[in-house]
């Protein structure tokens, strides 16, 4: 018999991905397949997406020729569709060949713009660092202590996952005086951008004066059309950037499904027609998510915690510590919030994502009192939250 002494095996992991083996969403995906547990944890809805959607991509894959590779940065179809969508948005001409590439969902899009854009030991500035928990206001003087002549780029998220703020005009203008200030990129991560509640307003931060030169803004076919199976993203942002992301991913993932790319572009024609209605998908679920936000809101207070109301985006996150649960039974070394919700699914039947799983190590400490719930769901599940056992307070 062979035995194989993996101890002295030479072979191991780059230091690329270092420290990047346990991530929150793989430590609990495992609640997702127990049908007695509310899972409220990862961000996906169980609401059925438009049916023009689900019946576009049948049509498409009823074409041949869109059963094969398209083009590599993305389906001549879907960005001559996002140059429409976006050209209203952004109130400029888009060009959909060189301003615009198609990824592999949202994280595609990052993972172009961090290798296309940014050089190792390049400096990095993240806006989650200058949030301050009591009000959740962007601290001008922290943020711009984080920048000098050295940063290359900020990366922003707005609407924010977890917290839900969305940017005002007035932090956004902060952000984008310091980026021309030390001629800095800005990388803005916009999925949430069409789920944005009443008294707030989503503004593009490229569409600010020496902005649009110097900001890439990603999106994501599966927040807009609540299709997150379907990993279809996108960058957007000048040429003389975008061709940078262009190279990456022609030497990356070369491309992505090509039905799927089309079903999505003829989904954007469909609501470019009605944009700025009530029948517009874009507006229609953001009234609808609302009214979600508000009752889960509503069971979280009835049981004892404290949940920030969130401006936009589908995730409420919640201050915990007012119930004063016993978790002595769950481990000494992982955090509180980590703690919390492994006790929660344990006992309550109800699982969320610890909000510290977002943090750096300097703000880590902060945020463990909060948990975050996801409440794009169907009413059925949230109903299930309502009748699980009240938590103990």
């Amino acid at each position: 018999m062979i035995q194989h002494e993996m101890a002295s095996f030479r072979h191991t992991h780059s230091k690329i991905i270092e420290g990047l083996d346990n991530h929150v969403l793989a430590a609990f995906i495992f609640v997702a397949a127990d049908p007695c547990i509310v899972n409220l944890g990862p961000g996906y809805p169980d609401l059925p997406p438009p049916a023009y959607i689900k019946e576009g991509l049948v049509e498409a894959a009823r074409v041949d020729r869109l059963n094969q590779y398209t083009r590599g940065f993305g389906h001549p179809s879907l960005v001559k569709a996002l140059s429409q969508v976006y050209g209203k948005v952004y109130d400029r001409c888009i060009d959909p060949f060189k301003e615009i590439l198609v990824t592999v969902g949202a994280y595609g899009s990052l993972f172009s713009t961090m290798h296309g854009l940014v050089e190792e030991g390049d400096e990095k500035s993240v806006n989650k660092a200058s949030l301050t928990s009591a009000d959740w206001v962007l601290d001008p003087d922290e943020l711009a202590s984080k920048f000098n002549s050295k940063t290359k780029a900020i990366i922003i998220n707005t609407p924010n996952n977890p917290v839900g703020k969305v940017f005002t005009r007035e932090e956004l203008q902060v952000i984008a005086d310091l980026c021309t200030k030390y001629d800095m990129l800005c990388f803005s991560d916009e999925v949430y951008e069409w789920m944005v509640y009443k008294g707030h307003e989503h503004i593009k931060i490229a569409t600010f004066p020496g902005m649009w030169e110097r900001t890439i803004t990603i999106g994501s076919a599966g927040k807009t059309f609540s299709v997150t199976g379907w990993k279809l993203g996108w960058s957007i942002g000048p040429e003389h950037l975008v061709r940078h992301l262009q190279t990456v991913m022609q030497n990356t993932l070369f491309t992505c499904p090509t039905p799927l790319q089309e079903a999505i572009a003829q989904g954007l024609v469909r609501e470019y027609s009605v944009m700025g209605s009530p029948d517009c998908y874009f507006s229609s679920l953001a009234v609808e998510l609302e009214e979600k936000r508000d009752r889960l809101a509503t069971i979280l207070q009835s049981t004892g915690m404290s949940p920030v109301i969130p401006e936009g985006g589908y995730f409420i996150i919640t201050d915990v510590t007012a119930l004063n649960t016993d978790l002595s039974q769950m481990g000494d070394d992982d955090a509180y919030d980590y703690k919390f919700v492994k006790w929660m699914i344990q006992e309550k039947k109800l699982a969320a994502i610890p909000v510290s799983a977002f943090c750096g190590v300097d703000s880590k400490k902060e945020f463990e009192k909060y948990v975050r719930f996801c409440f794009i769901k169907q009413k059925k599940t949230l109903r299930g939250v309502s009748v699980a056992q009240p938590a103990e307070h």
